[in-house]
């Protein structure tokens, strides 16, 4: 019986997971505003997809950590 709270214990729980998908989907969001805004003209834009950039490597860093 100890072997089954051993591999519950090793499983990660679905919304870590979910968390690194949005994270992953944030970041290519914030990218292509970066491209968009470079190509068109727009420092707001810029601005935005560096902020969602941020946003997105911190939240993949906590998640990274949280994991050990």
């Amino acid at each position: 019986m100890s072997g089954d709270g051993d591999r519950a214990a090793e499983r990660k729980p679905p919304a870590t997971y979910l968390r690194a998908i949005v994270a992953v989907l944030v970041l290519a969001l914030g990218v292509a505003g970066v491209v968009y805004g470079e190509a068109d003209d727009s420092p707001g834009l810029q601005l935005l997809g560096v902020l969602l950039v941020v946003g997105a490597v911190v939240l993949g860093v906590r998640i990274a950590r949280r994991r050990r």
